[in-house]
């Protein structure tokens, strides 16, 4: 695989502030991915600094997202790091492990879907 650089794609975020610089609307759009002025209430922007060998981030919310919602977000936010893990690094043994935790997690916070 080449490292030339052959297209670019951006992806925005716009954050509405209120006076005291509390998020209270967010909206995303991604040219690649054909989203334009999306709603959303929170956001977890994570990049790695391969000199500094460190995450770089950003957590938003907004002020209406429920805790309930929070408790949704970050489950399937945990899902979704176990996911992209493993394909980037085969390592499904610890995922299955981290997957367990995430059961854990959502038992624990009451957000299983009722069977």
């Amino acid at each position: 695989m080449s490292n030339k650089i052959v297209k670019t794609s951006e992806i925005k975020v716009q954050i509405g502030l209120n006076e005291n610089k509390v998020p209270v609307g967010m909206k995303w759009s991604a040219s690649d991915g054909q989203v334009e002025n999306a709603a959303a209430r929170a956001m977890f922007l994570a990049l790695w600094d391969p000199e500094q060998k460190n995450t770089m981030k950003i957590d938003l919310w907004t002020d209406d997202m429920s805790v309930e919602e929070m408790k949704q977000f970050f489950h399937q936010t945990l899902l979704t790091m176990a996911d992209t893990f493993e394909k980037a690094t085969g390592e499904n043994l610890i995922m299955e492990d981290l997957r367990d935790y995430c059961y854990h997690f959502a038992d624990k916070m009451d957000i299983l879907p009722e069977e």
